[in-house]
Order: C-alpha cells, then sequence, then structure tokens
C-alpha cells in the first residue's frame, strides 16, 4: 500500500513540520505517531519522512532521503467559467487529482453577476481543497488557483494546443483532433465555458484566437462534468504517447 503524503510549507536542515488545523487532523483523525514513515513534498520535491513528534497542533518530521518524483507527462491549464461555488469546488478537487497544472476562475458574459467579486473571497478555501486533493492523488506538486479573469485575457494564454469545449455542431470529436505526435510536458489550455454556453461574441473572439472547438459527444454536459471529461482524455492521450 502506497505511503500517505502531506505537503509541507517548507524543509529546513533536515526537517519540516504541520502546524494548525492540519496538525489536528493528522494527529486526531489519521492518528499519526512518532516513528511512522510518511511522504512529504515542499511543493518542489518529494521525501521520505520520519514522525519525531506528534502533538494536537504540532506535528514534526526528520528527513530521511529525497525521493524520485513522477513528473507530469502534459501540463495543462484549466479556464473554467465560474458557476456555483459548490459546483465549481468539485471542478477544483477533480481537476486537481487529474494533474491539472493550474485553474483560473473565467467571467464570461453569462456568468452570474457577483461571481467573481466573491471568488476573491474564496482563494485560501480553494486552495485548501486543491491541497486536500493534492494529498489524496500523491501529486508532487499542488496546482496553482490563479485570479479570475475575463475571456479576452484567458483566449491570449500561450500553449502548445488550446481546446474550446463546445456543444454546438461543428465542432469535432475531442479524440479526433489531438494531435497524432504528442511529447512529455506539452502545454494544453483547456477552455470551459458557463452553463448557459457561450455567446456569438465569444464564439467569435475565440475563434479569432485560434482556439480549436472540440466536441465531448451528443450529450449536454454539466460544466463540472464537462470539464473531467475533457481533462481526462487529455491525460489518457498523453500518458499513451
Amino acid at each position: 500500500m502506497a505511503r500517505r503524503r502531506f505537503f509541507v510549507d517548507a524543509v529546513q536542515s533536515g526537517r519540516a513540520r504541520i502546524t494548525g488545523p492540519d496538525a489536528h487532523h493528522l494527529t486526531r483523525v489519521l492518528r499519526v505517531e512518532p516513528g511512522q514513515q510518511f511522504e512529504i513534498s515542499d511543493n518542489h520535491s518529494v521525501y521520505l519522512a520520519e514522525v519525531e513528534s506528534a502533538r494536537k497542533d504540532l506535528v514534526s518530521f526528520a528527513i530521511q532521503e529525497r525521493l524520485a518524483a513522477v513528473e507530469p507527462v502534459v501540463r495543462t491549464t484549466l479556464f473554467a467559467a465560474l458557476v456555483r461555488f459548490e459546483r465549481f469546488e468539485w471542478i477544483i478537487e477533480k481537476a486537481t487529482e487529474l494533474g491539472v497544472e493550474q485553474i483560473i476562475p473565467l467571467e464570461t458574459e453569462r456568468t452570474e453577476k457577483g461571481l467573481r467579486k466573491a471568488a476573491e473571497k474564496r482563494s485560501v478555501r480553494w486552495n485548501r481543497i486543491a491541497r486536500e486533493a493534492s494529498e489524496q492523488s500523491r501529486r508532487a506538486r499542488l496546482p496553482a488557483i490563479r485570479d479570475a479573469v475575463a475571456l479576452a485575457e484567458a483566449i491570449e494564454i500561450e500553449a502548445d494546443y488550446r481546446y474550446l469545449l463546445e456543444e454546438v455542431r461543428g465542432a469535432g470529436p475531442m479524440l479526433s483532433v489531438l494531435p497524432a505526435s504528442r511529447r512529455a510536458g506539452d502545454r494544453v489550455a483547456l477552455l470551459l465555458g458557463p452553463e448557459g454556453g457561450w455567446t456569438d461574441r465569444e464564439r467569435g473572439l475565440i475563434a479569432s484566437a485560434g482556439w480549436c472547438a472540440v466536441s465531448l459527444g451528443h450529450e449536454i454536459l454539466r460544466a463540472e462534468t464537462a470539464a473531467i471529461a475533457g481533462l481526462a482524455i487529455i491525460n489518457a492521450a498523453w500518458n499513451a504517447a
């Protein structure tokens, strides 16, 4: 069975620690004890570490050795239109498990009013969700949760491949438009629209910026379902390359 993995703020002089609510979770829920070994990451490197002490508000580790970290085969950016926050948080959790490199909330013409401003107050919570999902999925590094942007800024991102998830006719099946030659480290951007879909003006802007419209099938998917389906297809394709 794979060892549990935790994130720490820093590794210094061969030691690391977890404090506050995270330490409480380790000691009261997971019941970690001195002498147990876990893997820890400082968001740069992964280490094998042994628990030195475990108190209610502090768990300290002694580094045993540095471990090889598995590098992601594809670097994915997800632009996700803001939806109701309980659903957007589900996107964050599952996209993190699927290895996304960064998640950027997106304001569109059909984004519910007030969501972008309200999103500014969710940064701490969203990063905690990403951290917990990263530990569960044994990531070596945390995804970056960026500030929300407008569509005009999002579509200018530089990437090797840029895909617009589209529900209207004319978009080719996603699997059919992925490149035949795929390389480890390719940068892929995925653009996910709002619940009401893209407006014609937005479609024109996205097309003018050179994004490739792709379809996930005939069914109309919820935003969170489309995000996970799209990311899973990208992961499977690049892992098979």
